[in-house]
Order: C-alpha cells, then structure tokens, then sequence
C-alpha cells in the first residue's frame, strides 16, 4: 500500500424537527374535537366567569344614568331645615314661624315647603278609632303636627279625601290625616262613615286616607293633625324632638334655597336654623357603582377560577388518556416544547371559544334586562374587546401545567403502557 487510507464516513444530518403554527392550530383543533361534548362543558366555566364580567360592567354602567336620574327627581330635589334654636334652644322651643310655609315658598325654585315634628302626648295616650272602637293593636301610633304645605311637599297621593289646608290650619281644627297602614290597623276602610279617631280623649274628624307618598314614607304608618292644633292641645315640640321642614325644589336650586331659607325663615336669627342640602348625586351614585361593581366582579372572577380549574382539569385528564399518542409523537421526533405547545394552544383555544360565547352573552343580558326596564343599555368598547382576551388568558393560564406534565413524558415509558 502507498499509504493511502480510506476517509471516514460521515452520519448523514436529520433535520431537527420542527411545528409550524399552523400545524399546531390544527393539532389543538383535532383535539378539542375529538370530544366535542367534553370541550363545550369545559368551556363552560369561561362562558359563565367572561359572561358575567361583561353583564356586570354593561348594567353597572347601565344603572348609573338610571341612579343619576332618580337623584335627580327626588333627592337632588329634597332639602332638610332642622330647628336648633340656637343658643336660645330652651327658651325657644318651636323657632319656626306660622307663616314658615309661605316665607320659604317664596323663594325662587321652591316647589314645596312644610313644617312637621312628633307630637309629645300624655304618658298612656293611644290612638283609637270611633265609631269602629279598635286601636292600633297595642302598637304604638307616631301623632304628627304638620303645617298644610306638609303632604303637598311630600307628594302625597289619596286613597280616599284630602288634606287638611291652611284654613284648617289657621284655625287649629280637630282633623286628621291617617296612612293606609294606620287605617287598616285601626279598622277603617272608607270615609263615608265619617269615622273618627280618638288621640287620648281628643277627638279627631278623618279627612283623608294616604295611600303613597314620593318621601317621608313613614307617614304611611302616623296620624298627621294640623301644626297649630297640636300646639294648642299638647304645646311645641319638647326638647330633642324638636320640629323640622320638608322643602321640595325645581332641579339645580337645592344647593341655592338651602343657603337661603334660615335668613327667610328669621331674617333676625338664622342661627336657629341648619339645612341639609341633598347630597353630591355624583359622589353618592360613585359609591353605590364601586360597591356593587366589586360585589359582582368578585363573582365574576370566582366563574373564571372555577372555569381556569375546569379547563386545568380536563386538559390533564386528556394528557393521561393520550399518553400513548404523545410517546409516539415524540419517539417520531416531537421535541418536548412541540407537545406543550400543542396542549397549551387546546386550553388557550377552549379559553377564546368561551370568552367570545360569555362575551355574547353578557351583551345579549345588558341589553334584554335594560330592554325590559326602558333602560338605555350601555357597554363600554373596551369591555367587549378584552372580554374574549381575559378568556384566552384564562385558557394559557390554565393549560400551563397540564402541557408542562405532557412534555416530561418520555418516549419510551409512554409506549410501554
């Protein structure tokens, strides 16, 4: 030999195995179809937690123009004057005039005004009926000394009669005014038996039976008599019940009659009144928004975690069930990472399919639930689009140790079983 020697022979290169996107698209879309019943009640957790997600933020946000306008019609409407005294609390026991109606009425975006307080009866005085004769069942009855303007400032509506008014008044006559509920507890049913109630030994003609009022619903449930009757029988209002007004505004004049009704009242002693203004119908709709917003996103966020289980859950049991499968994909080549992929693409496609199903959902309940209230139904933009995202990162969140179990099997133990 001349020294020649043969070269050594070189191992042909295999090309490393590779997973396009679209292959793993179409691998996580075999296997959810495989069984398609199991996929949808897997799902389904996601459709309920981005269902209510979305139904919770759209009536929410629904709810507050309809809380903005209840404001609007009552309590940004309502002013409250308190009668202190001033520092002449003891020697003044009523500060309120008896022209108090008419002086806070004439201020302008006034709608209503009246005085009210609790009459202080003698010690084992009832309330009972005449001619029926029955009293309140041993339940006490709240006397009311109101001023006519009263039950007009209240909104109060008439089963049968009317108030009193201030000819009534001016005269301190014996009249009366009974809620539904006080009637039926007394046993009187209509007017045209000119029934009669007796407070103590006081007799009082019934003029009117209520049947709703828009505030002060608790004069439903009280015998209101004239302002100056209850003065004359049983005196002023004693000392830590003293006597308050109801005034009743047009829209955007609370704040304004509230800063100018003590010097109408008494120009000489302002200080013997304080108001209350209606609340900042912004700030109070903002607490009763986030109050119920956490309640119900809470909710909502326990239906993702029960359906992030669910999906966790199922995709494990698959892992288990297609152990075979993935030992047979990974002794053809299949890396690890390929098999995580694929389970994580099945969990993240569950998780889209149900938050894009909840999203629909949510939306076809705002807008049902405000079409049955005539409400104007309103969804944010950004709800609807990142609804579908929250469930895909329910998905990927749920899928991570399911596909993290499926690509530590090895080749050779899975084609044992």
């Amino acid at each position: 030999m001349t020294g020649l020697h043969a070269e050594p022979e070189v191992a042909p290169s295999v090309p490393k195995s590779r997973l396009r996107m679209r292959d793993l698209l179409t691998e996580a879309a075999a296997g959810m179809l495989q069984r398609p019943a199991r996929s949808v009640l897997t799902a389904l957790g996601t459709v309920l937690g981005v269902g209510t997600f979305v139904a919770v933020l759209g009536l929410t946000a629904t709810a507050t123009g309809q809380i903005d306008e209840r404001f609007n019609e009552l309590t940004a409407t309502e002013i409250g004057v308190d009668d202190t005294g001033g520092t002449n609390a003891a020697m003044l026991p009523l500060a309120f005039t008896p022209d108090a109606d008419a002086r806070v009425r004439a201020l302008n975006g006034v709608t209503g005004a009246g005085v009210y307080w609790p009459v202080r009866l003698p010690t084992g005085a009832t309330v009972r009926a005449a001619p029926v004769g029955r009293d309140a069942g041993g339940q006490p009855v709240q006397v009311v000394g109101a001023s006519a303007g009263l039950l007009p400032a209240a909104g109060a509506t008439f089963a049968e009669g009317r108030a009193w008014d201030t000819f009534h008044d001016s005269r301190a006559e014996q009249v009366a005014v009974i809620g539904e509920g006080t009637a039926a507890r007394l046993g009187i049913t209509t007017l045209e038996t000119q029934p009669a109630v007796f407070i103590g030994d006081v007799p009082f003609t019934v003029v009117g039976i209520l049947a709703d009022t828009e505030r002060k619903a608790d004069l439903l449930l009280s015998v209101l008599i004239p302002r100056t009757t209850a003065e004359k029988i049983w005196g002023p209002p004693e000392d830590g019940k003293r006597a308050a007004m109801l005034v009743t505004t047009e829209l955007g004049a609370a704040r304004q009659v509230a800063d100018e009704a003590p010097y109408a009242l008494r120009p000489d002693h302002p200080d013997y009144f304080t108001t209350i203004p209606p609340p900042d119908p912004r700030t109070l709709r903002d607490n009763v928004t986030s109050d119920l917003g956490t309640l119900f996103l809470l909710l909502a966020g326990i239906c993702l975690v029960i359906g992030a289980v669910g999906i966790a859950n199922t995709t494990l049991v698959a892992v288990m069930e297609r152990t075979g499968e993935i030992g047979l994909r990974r002794a053809l080549g299949a890396r690890g990472r390929h098999i995580a992929g694929q389970f994580l693409a099945e969990s993240a496609a569950l998780g889209a399919l149900g938050g894009l199903v909840g999203t629909s959902l949510g939306t076809i309940a705002v807008v049902t639930t405000s079409a049955a209230r005539a409400w104007t139904p309103v969804v944010h933009p950004a709800t609807v689009a990142a609804a579908p995202a929250i469930g895909l990162l329910t998905g990927l969140l749920a899928g991570l140790y399911p596909s993290w179990r499926a690509s530590r099997i090895e080749p050779v133990e899975a084609l044992r079983r």
